[in-house]
């Protein structure tokens, strides 16, 4: 990481002087099954723990797509978003769909990306799809919701005290926590940009143009507010996002000056609308298969 104009960005080059946990690289879906959910990654440690309790509250509300066109789709991107990422993440990115009529998008301790099926609607383009994952796939890197919950386990101690006593274990009640907050926005105006700075490196390693995700805050200007993904919808403001990336491709030519920042040059998304959806059965929140306690 450097520090730049008084935030954190991670640039190229620190992408491959530094050495960070090294992961096997996975890909996303399984090949055999392309337009199949990824699977869970077993718990091995608090971080996981916490994931799999997310991914089962998920899983609970009935409206994770188990198998969809859509997930073809969205392995064109995340495959190579995750050759770019895994390197400085210790866990395998996964990426899930859930069918909700708001965009958004979030990332979960673990390394587990929700995308929401309307957000694949939503973008105009390849790029601004790409942009919004690479964003999301920065706060994991970052481990922003492991942050966040940190923050907020004094607010939480007596609940989670009282909850213990009843049974659950702490990673259960911070995954209903973390999954209560999915429709909103809870990281600061600092965190939200480093994500926006990060998630153009990623990008642009990926192969992506990083201007993808300026033209996304562009169109939030015309949107309906309803239907403007939270996730990047409150903090910063949009035009404050815009400046700064294009402060930080103008600070690292070598890596953004190939990129087109004229959105003519993107690429169709081909998202098909009213794709067809299959979708995990709701299980109770206890006692599932893969659950660690």
């Amino acid at each position: 990481m450097l520090l730049r104009n008084g935030r954190q960005a991670m640039s190229m080059s620190v992408f491959s002087r530094q050495r960070f946990w090294m992961a096997p690289l996975l890909l996303i879906l399984s090949t055999t099954c392309p337009a199949q959910i990824p699977v869970p990654e077993p718990v091995t440690d608090d971080e996981t723990e916490v994931g799999m309790e997310v991914y089962n509250e998920v899983r609970s509300t009935g409206q994770l797509v188990e198998s969809s066109p859509l997930y073809d789709r969205l392995r064109l991107i995340t495959e190579a978003l995750a050759r770019a990422a895994q390197p400085y993440y210790p866990h395998p990115l996964k990426f899930y769909i859930i069918h909700a009529s708001r965009p958004n998008a979030a990332s979960t301790p673990g390394g587990n990306i929700y995308v929401v099926d309307s957000l694949m609607t939503f973008a105009k383009n390849t790029e601004e799809l790409a942009g919004t994952l690479c964003h999301e796939t920065a706060h994991t890197i970052h481990r922003d919701s492991l942050a966040r919950l940190e923050k907020e386990q004094k607010i939480y101690a007596r609940q989670l005290a009282a909850a213990i006593l009843l049974g659950p274990t702490v990673a259960h009640i911070l995954g209903i926590a973390i999954i209560g907050d999915l429709d909103r926005n809870h990281y600061s105006r600092e965190i939200e940009s480093r994500a926006d700075i990060t998630g153009s490196d990623l990008c642009a390693s990926a192969g992506y143009n990083p201007w993808g995700l300026v033209w996304l805050f562009e169109d939030f200007q015309s949107a309906d507010p309803n239907q403007i993904p939270q996730f990047l919808a409150d903090h910063p403001a949009n035009n404050t996002r815009i400046r700064d990336l294009k402060q930080h491709f103008r600070d690292s030519p070598a890596a953004f000056a190939r990129f087109d920042p004229d959105r003519r040059s993107a690429h169709a998304l081909n998202v098909p609308k009213n794709a067809p959806e299959s979708f995990l059965p709701a299980e109770p929140p206890q006692g599932r298969a893969g659950e660690h306690r």
